[in-house]
């Protein structure tokens, strides 16, 4: 499962010079994040939340290959690239619509923790077995 949102670039997003300031690529890649996690369990962060669930991120490497500017319109996709029982890497680009030319690719790691910050030895279910057949759904035959 890909997760795929369009986003347009607003003044808020950029700097001085009418670019996407790096700060806003990350937020638009949690929307993603967040937004996958909803349509793949059915379940709302805080509903998450409420079952003791909390996925904060461990790890992000990122590269900017070029800069989105304002009023572009962005593509972001997101999908599971890799998942160990303790961890799950989520894969994003921000694209452009027009062109579809990458600005930013990033593996981002997020971990499970419970609400007083202890790490959960594995990763809960309902998320445990819709990250494992996403990674599966991506190995090659």
């Amino acid at each position: 499962m890909k997760h795929i949102f369009n986003q347009k670039v607003y003044f808020s997003d950029t700097d001085n010079y009418g670019v996407v300031w790096h700060g806003a690529y990350l937020r638009w890649m949690e929307m993603g994040r967040v937004e996958f996690c909803k349509d793949a369990t059915g379940l709302t962060l805080k509903q998450l939340e409420n079952q003791d669930i909390l996925l904060p991120v461990s790890s992000i490497n990122i590269k900017y290959k070029s800069s989105a500017k304002l009023e572009d319109i962005v593509v972001i996709e997101t999908e599971i690239s890799d998942y160990n029982g303790l961890t799950a890497t989520f894969r994003q680009s921000v694209k452009s619509k027009k062109t579809g030319k990458t600005f930013v690719c990033a593996d981002v790691v997020i971990v499970a923790v419970h609400q007083d910050a202890k790490l959960y030895r594995r990763i809960p279910e309902p998320l445990a077995s819709i990250f494992e057949r996403e990674t599966k759904c991506q190995e090659p035959d």
